[in-house]
């Protein structure tokens, strides 16, 4: 089954909220074998969701929206949606009491601008909302099929659970729309593609796309409409694939971040980490220490952006600096042999590099970052480009570092 997805509020296309709904929803139809087809948002205006209500039935014969069902002028939804369907307004007392009573135990009293929201289309039927004060409908008839649900996050997120999903679910030929992602770092989209070959020849029936972001590059694959256990096996056997093409540049899958796979291969080889950082100012130990019971791995960590804290902190020699530069080979190499020295620690990773806008030459233009790893019998360093503003030059020198220490580990 299609469906399009409808979100509905002027302040959807200002950009003074943003539209989470679709997404939840989306990822709870594809769980019954719905696929959406298409989303959109309108404002708050009769002729903008008029015409994508009539539109969207036109294209799938089934449209969700939510928004516009409140008691203020413009919620004008449910007028509009009864007109396409040719269903009178009724006031509807079973539901007005119902508002009364919730109204009486948040000790308010109903404005008389509520009544508007116990008033039912002739022939719709009425979903409960036991969270919130405007029911859902649902429309069934010649134009299609129109499911309507508030706006509120959290209203909409129970009624899809608990009336939109078991009235769907209740249609389903038994398929499912179902994805697994496979997450990658250190390797550039277009060089991954070449990696992995044909992979969409070799994993078809499922579908396969690049997400690039800051962590990397996530791989996710769906399958579209098969039995649970058949999307479920070729998912798994995809992702495999995916897996083995991609190489050491795979780290994890689903939900995985790649600080918290780094501590427990620490704990498991009995080593203690610490990091280093110029550039990044802290954020490869704020990664750490953002996942629970990391204390047993990683010692600290020391921030030294100015040369004078390198020397004195880590014992950086100056004349290395004042010879190569602070952001080179060799200043992160001492970086990470002080850090391993100075915290005690079994293995030590340092950043140093030029975050801009400014500081960038020719010879080390602004994205230069060197990353170092040691231990206390070798070390070893990398130097990587990364483009894009200050934020993005931080965010991903981190994870490179992160990267870094999840190879060095993986290889013992």
């Amino acid at each position: 089954m299609d469906l399009e997805l409808l979100t509905i509020g002027t302040e959807l296309l200002l950009g003074f909220t943003v539209d989470t709904n679709g997404a939840e929803i989306a990822r709870a139809l594809a769980a019954i074998g719905v696929r959406v087809a298409r989303r959109t948002s309108v404002g708050d205006t009769p002729d903008a969701i008029r015409d994508a209500v009539r539109d969207a039935l036109s294209r799938t014969g089934a449209v969700l929206t939510t928004g516009g069902l409140g008691p203020t002028r413009d919620d004008m939804s449910k007028t509009v949606v009864a007109e396409l369907y040719g269903m009178p307004l009724d006031f509807d007392p079973t539901i007005w009491q119902e508002l009364v009573a919730r109204f009486a135990r948040l000790g308010r009293t109903p404005a008389a601008s509520n009544r508007g929201q116990a008033e039912v289309p002739r022939g719709a039927i009425v979903l409960p909302n036991r969270w919130g004060t405007a029911p859902g409908l649902w429309f069934e008839g010649p134009p299609g099929l129109v499911i309507m649900l508030p706006g509120v996050p959290g209203e909409m997120r129970k009624l899809v659970e608990h009336e939109v999903v078991p009235r769907l679910a209740a249609r389903s030929q038994g398929g499912v729309i179902r994805s697994r992602v496979v997450r990658t770092t250190g390797i550039p989209e277009s060089t991954l593609a070449e990696r992995l070959g044909e992979i969409e020849r070799d994993v078809a029936p499922l579908t396969l796309a690049y997400l690039p972001g800051f962590d990397g590059v996530d791989l996710r694959l769906s399958a579209w409409g098969l039995p649970p256990d058949d999307a479920d096996a070729r998912l798994a056997a995809g992702a495999g694939l995916l897996r083995e093409r991609a190489g050491a540049f795979a780290y994890g899958e689903g939900e995985d971040d790649l600080a918290a796979i780094v501590l427990e291969r620490a704990r498991a080889a009995r080593l203690r980490l610490g990091t280093a950082e110029s550039c990044t100012g802290g954020l490869v130990g704020g990664r750490l220490t953002a996942i629970p019971g990391s204390s047993d791995v990683f010692m600290g960590g020391v921030i030294c952006y100015s040369n004078e804290l390198k020397t004195s902190l880590l014992g950086v020699d100056p004349e290395l600096i004042a010879a190569d530069g602070a952001v080179s080979e060799s200043v992160a190499r001492a970086m990470a042999v002080g850090a391993v020295r100075r915290l005690g620690v079994d293995l030590a990773v340092s950043v140093t590099g030029i975050a801009g806008p400014g500081g960038g030459s020719e010879a080390k233009p602004v994205g230069t970052v060197w990353l170092a790893i040691a231990d206390g019998a070798a070390v070893e360093a990398r130097r990587i480009q990364i483009p894009g503003d200050r934020h993005n030059v931080r965010v991903r020198a981190a994870q490179g570092a992160l990267a870094l220490l999840d190879r060095r580990l993986g290889e013992r």
